[in-house]
Order: C-alpha cells, then structure tokens, then sequence
C-alpha cells in the first residue's frame, strides 16, 4: 500500500489575541527578537489589534507569519514575515508575502512598503520590490525601506458559448 503523501500546509488569517496569534509572537519572538536581545512590549502587542495576522500552518504547527499595518490612504506596511528555520528555503516565504499583498489588495491597498533587513533586500527585489531611500538602523540592524505598487490581477477572458 502506498504511502499517503503529507498534506500542504494552509495559509490561515488569525485573530489578535488568539491561541494562533500567541503562537504567531511566539515564533516572531524566537527569529525576530529575542536573537538581538529584544522582546515585544505589552504596548506593541496591544497596538497589533488593528493589523491583519497571517500564519502558515501544517497540521496544527506554525511555520510561518507575517503581519500587515493600515497606513494612511491606500498604504499597508508588511512587517514581522518570519518562517521557522527548519522551514526556510522552500518557498514559504514568498508564498506568505503574496498572500498578504492579495489581503492588502481586498481591503483596498494599492501599495505595499516595508523595512527588510539588509540580509533579505534581495529576496524582496525578486517579489517586485524596489528600494529608496539611504539604508538605517532599525531593532539594532541596517534595513532598507521598499516599497511595490499592487495591481490588481487581470480576469481570464474565457471563449462565450455562442457564435459570435
């Protein structure tokens, strides 16, 4: 009998202050944080309640995240995109970030910016975005800020039944 070929991991928008959430800053805390000798304040958690949470999930386990911020007009910022180490060079990343450019693009977002790390810039640029501005400190690291400008994707034309 063969084997049953492991299931895909799921893409799922979770809510501020759920057992996903947790996990979601639990796993932006271990990448993100805690290796520069940072944490979240309760403020900074509090304040996430207005953004949008996306985690990559397999059977129960968080693989991934990313966090979307309403800026003023049709701005979003992406921010916190972390994929568990083990996990990392698999295309989980990108597929995090092109889910979040579609939900900034539902809710009315024509534009993306970001501050990648230096070390990331390059995996940005493959995904369409630009950088400007001069490089700054941010959390104790060189980022750039980026930016990519959405559009919304182009309906298939499908053949009409009737002659023409």
């Amino acid at each position: 009998m063969a084997e049953k070929a492991p299931a895909l991991p799921t893409l799922l928008w979770i809510s501020h202050g759920s057992a996903e959430y947790a996990a979601a800053v639990t796993l932006r805390r271990a990448l993100l944080r805690w290796p520069l000798g940072l944490d979240f304040t309760p403020a900074e958690l509090a304040a996430e309640a207005v953004e949008q949470h996306l985690g990559l999930f397999q059977e129960g386990e968080l693989w991934g995240t990313l966090v979307l911020r309403p800026l003023s007009g049709a701005s979003w910022q992406m921010r916190q995109v972390a994929v568990a180490g083990e996990r990392q060079g698999f295309g989980w990343g990108r597929l995090l970030v092109r889910e979040g450019e579609c939900r900034a693009l539902a809710l009315g977002g024509a534009r993306l910016v970001l501050h990648a790390r230096e070390t990331v810039v390059a995996f940005y640029e493959k995904l369409g975005y630009q950088a400007y501005g001069d490089p700054f400190e941010e959390v104790t690291l060189i980022h750039r800020a980026m930016s990519k400008e959405l559009v919304q994707p182009a309906l298939i034309d499908m053949p009409s039944d009737s002659a023409e």
